[in-house]
């Protein structure tokens, strides 16, 4: 992953409640220092089901948000999830590189629900191995979702150089911050309507799915609760008081939707278990802005009875406290897990 550097891209998470953006400088040592973050509200009806509703709203947002925090750098990255992704692992009869870029659109058609030509398709060998076959992560993204992202960026007057998804951006967080290990992890990025799940095992990513739960579902049951406006019930979320309003009148709500998401991250556990060789999970990391609601995590271990820990994208990332709020990262870095991952990466990645 590491070794000379090209010009690192400038993360940008563009996600159905909020934009995120982050800038690294790579350091000696394989090491990062933080240059840029920031995370700008986005209006519900900007962005619905992942799909961007209306551009304006984000390209307006995006706008002030290079702005405000003087981004020089040309290059952005971003990353995307959800129906319009597919990613497959598939197995081939072995052959050469070229034997490869030659057949696989012809092999990603028995795979991919879309017509092939409304696809950008990517694919990496995982284990050409000794034998007579070889495995190979496919990636398939429609192109009208890169599109309107790409478009974005260009609106707000920046260049778009790479497109990745939103579970292997998470990946590229963790292990730059956390390290690899023999351990069966699972990366659990909660957003705000989709929960992106990745399994680790003996380092190398085996299984992924995109969930249709997140943090809009805590919201949306807090507004039914104590018939508040959206904006009111985002603030109680996050444990603001918002009138005669507290966060403690809210968390039986909280744990209710909490339950729920954990039932449903334990069908994908479940099936994963089920299909795999691997028997268990030994440890869950959550990220995204639903990483941190009041007990979730509490929750989960109870449930898979393994760790669970919230991932600090950070954590290994170098910043002056003169240039950033500590109280301000610490509060955020969840939510920041994409753009962080997205950052790690150069332009020509």
């Amino acid at each position: 992953m590491f070794g000379k550097r090209k010009r690192q891209v400038v993360g940008c998470d563009v996600g159905s409640s909020a934009i995120k953006i982050v800038e690294l400088k790579p350091l000696k040592n394989d090491e990062f220092q933080l240059v840029h973050a920031a995370i700008g509200d986005l209006s519900p009806e900007a962005i619905v089901d992942g799909a961007i509703m209306d551009s304006s709203l984000v390209v307006e947002a995006l706008s002030r948000m290079i702005s405000d925090n003087a981004v020089k750098n040309p290059y952005f990255g971003g990353s995307l999830s959800g129906h319009s992704v597919i990613i497959k692992k598939i197995q081939l009869p072995a052959m050469s590189e070229a034997e490869l870029q030659e057949s696989i659109q012809w092999e990603a058609e028995q795979y991919i629900p879309f017509d092939i030509n409304d696809v950008n398709l990517d694919y990496v060998v995982l284990d050409a191995g000794d034998g007579d076959s070889m495995d190979v992560l496919l990636v398939a993204v429609k192109k009208d979702r890169i599109a309107d992202y790409t478009s974005v960026v260009v609106q707000a007057g920046k260049e778009p150089v790479l497109v990745d998804v939103d579970v292997f951006a998470v990946q590229n967080a963790f292990e730059v911050n956390y390290g690899l290990s023999g351990e069966t992890v699972a990366l659990v990025n909660i957003g705000a309507s989709v929960m992106n799940i990745n399994v680790l095992a003996d380092q190398v990513s085996i299984f992924w799915r995109d969930v249709a739960f997140g943090g809009n579902q805590y919201t949306e049951a807090i507004q039914r609760e104590l018939n508040l406006p959206r904006e009111d019930a985002e603030r109680l979320k996050l444990g603001e008081t918002v009138g005669e309003h507290s966060l403690q009148q809210v968390v039986g709500v909280l744990n209710s939707v909490s339950e729920d998401l954990a039932a449903e991250l334990q069908k994908t556990i479940d099936f994963f278990v089920a299909t795999s060789s691997v028997d268990r999970i030994d440890r869950v990391v959550l990220a995204g802005g639903g990483a941190q609601v009041m007990n979730l995590d509490t929750i989960l271990k109870e449930r898979f009875q393994v760790d669970v820990e919230v991932m600090n994208p950070f954590r290994n990332i170098r910043y002056s406290e003169s240039d950033f709020d500590s109280e301000w990262i610490s509060r955020h870095a969840p939510a920041m897990s994409v753009a962080v991952g997205l950052a790690i990466r150069a332009v020509g990645d």
